[in-house]
């Protein structure tokens, strides 16, 4: 991907010259890094709003690991990785991404190629009591089962 990068920029430069493209790096750096800060503070305001409600803010967490994401390539000087990282600070794309995403995941936890683990310890979702609901039948025979006596 650098060595296409790379090639893309000279042929740019060669058509618009080299103050032109490396105005047109600056500027897009510093709007990716400006649009990526806004969206990524609007973010922060729905992962507050969904957690003082209760909720798990999974999407917008999601959708700031990919503004985040947009930021750092938009900040790579490159053609190819510019026009990604603005499509991922586009709403609608970033809706899109996400189902795929989520799809990917879920066929691979189905196929055993991924696990999902939840340690809640220090939220306001935790519980400090662990029960058991695995049914066992050895349950008689374990030392640690209270026996009638």
């Amino acid at each position: 991907m650098p060595v296409v990068e790379l090639a893309l920029l000279i042929q740019l430069g060669q058509v618009v010259g080299l103050p032109a493209t490396l105005a047109l790096i600056i500027f897009t750096g510093a709007l990716g890094a400006f649009l990526a800060r806004r969206q990524g503070l609007a973010v922060v305001a729905q992962v507050r709003g969904e957690m003082a409600e209760g909720r798990i803010p999974a999407g917008p967490i999601v959708d700031g690991v990919i503004i985040l994401l947009a930021a750092a390539v938009l900040m790579t000087p490159g053609v190819l990785t510019d026009l990604g990282g603005f499509l991922c600070l586009v709403p609608v794309f970033r809706r899109w991404l996400k189902g795929r995403l989520k799809r990917r995941f879920e066929r691979a936890v189905r196929r055993g190629d991924a696990a999902v683990s939840v340690d809640l310890g220090g939220s306001p979702f935790a519980s400090r009591e662990v029960r058991d609901v695995t049914p066992r039948d050895d349950r008689i025979d374990s030392p640690d089962s209270p026996r009638d006596g």
